[in-house]
């Protein structure tokens, strides 16, 4: 991202009918449930609310139910979906953000039913259509999940 890009004041009025222009996915594969802060150009703050009727729930564990490790990824790689589409002023235009690699995941504490799951992400590099950015998920201050991972802006496959 271009330095002229950045904003001083944070985007904060982020609802879910912005979160379904921005982003193709739905249910039940989309993990972002609200935006809190975006820093275009810089930094995301957004929030997925772990709840019990959540699929993968019914076999990730049963009796002891635990957040797949790639499901938080994926939820951080949304969340820098929203904050590239948003940069770009590409919202509903029907752009994608496609995942392309992941460095250094780490998982450091479950995350649980019940959960609200922070999604912290920042912009580190960007080369042409592709940037890099770095994530952390946490539970109350706790980190769960952070990783480092590469994406493309991508026109939506042709039919």
């Amino acid at each position: 991202m271009s330095e002229d890009q950045s904003t001083s004041q944070p985007i904060t009025d982020y609802d879910i009918h912005k979160i379904l222009k921005a982003l193709p996915h739905r249910y039940p594969l989309l993990l972002v449930d609200r935006v809190r802060e975006i820093h275009l150009n810089e930094r995301i703050h957004a929030v997925k609310a772990v709840s019990m009727n959540e699929e993968f729930f019914q076999g990730h564990f049963p009796g002891a139910p635990i957040m797949p490790g790639v499901l938080q990824i994926e939820a951080l790689a949304q969340a820098a979906a929203i904050l590239g589409i948003e940069t770009l002023g590409l919202s509903g235009t029907g752009k994608l953000v496609i995942f392309m690699g992941i460095d250094g995941a780490k998982f450091r504490a479950p995350v649980t039913p019940g959960c609200l799951l922070d999604l912290e992400v920042e912009f580190l590099q960007q080369r042409r259509t592709i940037y890099k950015f770095k994530g952390k998920a946490s539970v109350e201050g706790k980190t769960t999940c952070e990783c480092e991972f590469t994406a493309m802006i991508a026109d939506p496959p042709k039919d």
